[in-house]
């Protein structure tokens, strides 16, 4: 299986470059993000617990993530990879995701990191929250999420690099030069 996580802070353009990613390779699209927001419409009890970390700024507890993630993995049987969007998110994350593999007989195939400078974060995650409505897309809340990202995931990166499958490319140029260099870094993997 092609396995990938794609990585990055806050409005570094990982869904717009998964979606991409998910064309060219054929994988199926595994975000965090949408199946919280999903959770949250349907108002399940992990829906509306997680809403309430995701509006103050905070990451949704290991335990809930990992529990939805290993229950749409093992319905992925005939998938010729996944790509990861928003998890891990912590490094406990990326060794659960790694034991929850293994037992699948695969593993990260490479990990692709989307760096952008804070000030451009800022002003995409504002321009998002004005066109989707998104509630946590408000400048406090912004701020409180590339802060949890500095100091809680970005170490994540460090856990892939010493695996030897971390890339990191530079974000901030358009989207078809981004995902250019992703899908460089990915062929370089195959």
């Amino acid at each position: 299986m092609l396995n990938l996580v794609i990585f990055g802070p806050p409005g570094a353009g990982k869904g717009t470059q998964s979606a991409k990613l998910v064309e060219k390779y054929g994988l199926v699209h595994i975000s965090t993000g949408d199946v919280l927001r999903s959770e949250m419409e349907k108002g399940t009890p992990n829906g509306i617990l997680a809403k309430g970390f995701i509006n103050n700024g905070k990451l949704v507890p290991d335990e809930l993530i990992i529990g939805m993630l290993e229950d749409k993995l093992k319905n992925l049987k005939d998938a010729s990879g996944v790509i990861f969007d928003g998890f891990p998110r912590t490094t406990f994350q990326a060794q659960a995701l790694k034991a929850m593999l293994e037992k699948l007989n695969t593993g990260i195939t490479v990990m692709l990191s989307i760096t952008v400078s804070d000030d451009e974060l800022i002003q995409r995650l504002l321009h998002r929250g004005a066109q989707c409505g998104r509630s946590d897309d408000n400048l406090e809340t912004i701020n409180k999420r590339i802060v949890v990202y500095k100091t809680q995931t970005a170490p994540v990166f460090d856990f892939y690099e010493k695996e030897g499958i971390a890339v990191s490319v530079d974000g901030s140029r358009e989207i078809d030069i981004v995902f250019a260099d992703l899908c460089n870094a990915v062929d370089s993997k195959l």
